[in-house]
């Protein structure tokens, strides 16, 4: 690799960076990198070798981008028809080898976002219009359907699949190899083909500094609504919210329960999808 210029991004002779890319100057590009068209490039980025970042990606700083990683990619949706839209990547995030990261579309509101301080495992696929926050760890083959949601400090095991516009809610976990069809409740723990919630996540919560009361409130809450049959939701709900008013974990799990039980096969998400009957864009 070339030698850091002064006031100049270390760009490797073989590397190719279109002229409209902005790169600030402690960025560095490895061997046969292609940097595209509407491109910028925060401080501190270390762009690894043989990476593709095709075009209208903005990368915050000090990220890692492995060997191999394609951003910023053309989405795989037949509605695309070559609208503008973007991909946006954070601060301090690693992406890993072979992890394939599309901008977003028009039919999803033009971007596809990530946050800050996520690890991106190997060959990990980030669809168009998705949405990932900050803190999250996505294991090695996890795949993300377009519209999907990653909440902050949510764990994927290797090899699941993410259902488009499913919302995998805060603190959650989800095993390896897990089929999700339908929202991961916060703090929950999923398992299975299809997903099943088979726990809470207390460690998350721990680590993330929620209180003693939040974790035994959701302890609770996991047993009723979720192992408990008998009872409507409506009155599950009720009594756990009587019984823990105003605490924070309680609230933000029954929000997400109630939007999963307003979506379309529990995805909240899918009840503002766009009428695809509309006429064709011009």
């Amino acid at each position: 690799m070339t030698s850091v210029q002064e006031h100049a991004p270390a760009i490797h002779p073989t590397a190719i960076v279109d002229p409209s890319a902005r790169l600030a100057p402690s960025v560095t590009v490895g061997p046969w990198s292609v940097i595209g068209p509407d491109v910028s490039i925060g401080e501190g980025t270390q762009v690894d070798s043989h990476v593709v970042i095709e075009a209208h990606t903005r990368i915050g700083r000090q990220n890692r981008i492995f060997p191999f990683a394609y951003i910023g990619g053309t989405p795989q949706d037949k509605k695309y028809s070559g609208e503008r839209a973007f991909c946006e990547i954070g601060d301090r995030n690693q992406v890993r080898e072979h992890v394939t990261i599309h901008r977003g579309t028009g039919n999803g509101g033009g971007w596809t976002r990530i946050g800050n301080d996520n690890l991106i495992m190997g060959t990990v696929h980030v669809a168009h219009d998705c949405v990932v926050g900050n803190g999250c760890v996505l294991a090695n083959n996890v795949m993300l359907a377009g519209h999907a949601v990653v909440q902050d400090h949510a764990n994927l095991g290797g090899g699941a699949g993410i259902h488009h516009f499913v919302v995998i809610g805060t603190c959650a976990f989800v095993g390896a190899m897990a089929r999700v069809s339908m929202d991961v409740p916060p703090f929950m723990i999923v398992e299975g083909n299809p997903a099943e919630v088979r726990g809470h996540n207390h460690i998350a919560m721990a680590r993330r500094g929620f209180t003693e009361t939040d974790i035994g409130a959701m302890k609770e809450a996991y047993k009723r609504l979720f192992r408990d049959r008998g009872g409507s939701l409506a009155e599950k709900i009720s009594g756990l919210l009587a019984k823990y008013p105003g605490v924070r974990s309680v609230d933000i799990l029954v929000n997400a329960v109630n939007a999963q039980a307003r979506g379309v096969h529990g995805r909240s998400l899918e009840v503002q999808r766009p009428d695809d009957r509309r006429a064709p864009r011009a």
